[in-house]
């Protein structure tokens, strides 16, 4: 049990290293790639598990737009939905994801021990899950948690 602990950052990294590749792949005949930012690789990154059934996510998704416009990195995991629905819901509110995956049937969740939507993870430069927060990410929340350990993480990534 201690090991698969121990395996999760990796296998979230490859994920996450895979559906970079695969957006890469896909903007090969449109923008060109080598101006698409990596969402992961040096620095932290908050991935936020949402989906569009569930009212909580709708009421953090405002303070996500904010934080992305502040410069936080955010991958969103769209979990147990429709992505159809998720690319419109995501077209209506505004897109706060610097990559948005796709978890239709929950099992990328299920490895992250998803309890349900929403739920935030603070993953550090090198890919490891430094703390997870279950429930709306809110101003108080991002100032009493997580803001302490983004910079933390985000001043431990610049050495």
């Amino acid at each position: 049990m201690k090991r698969n602990v121990l395996l999760l950052p990796l296998l979230i990294f490859l994920l996450i290293a895979a559906a970079l590749l695969w957006q890469l792949a896909r903007n090969a005949e449109g923008d060109d790639p080598t101006n698409l930012e990596s969402a992961l690789t040096g620095k932290p990154v908050l991935l936020n598990v949402w989906a569009t059934w569930c009212p909580t996510c709708r009421a953090e998704h405002q303070y996500l737009n904010q934080l992305s416009a502040q410069g936080i990195r955010v991958v969103g995991l769209n979990y147990k939905d429709d992505r159809a629905k998720a690319v419109a819901w995501l077209k209506e509110l505004g897109n706060p994801y610097a990559l948005s995956l796709s978890d239709s049937d929950g099992m990328l969740g299920l490895d992250l021990g998803v309890y349900g939507a929403p739920e935030t993870f603070l993953i550090d430069g090198r890919g490891i899950i430094r703390y997870r927060h279950a429930g709306d990410l809110n101003a108080r929340v991002w100032e009493s948690e997580l803001k302490p350990l983004w910079d933390r993480y985000s001043r431990e990534a610049a050495q």
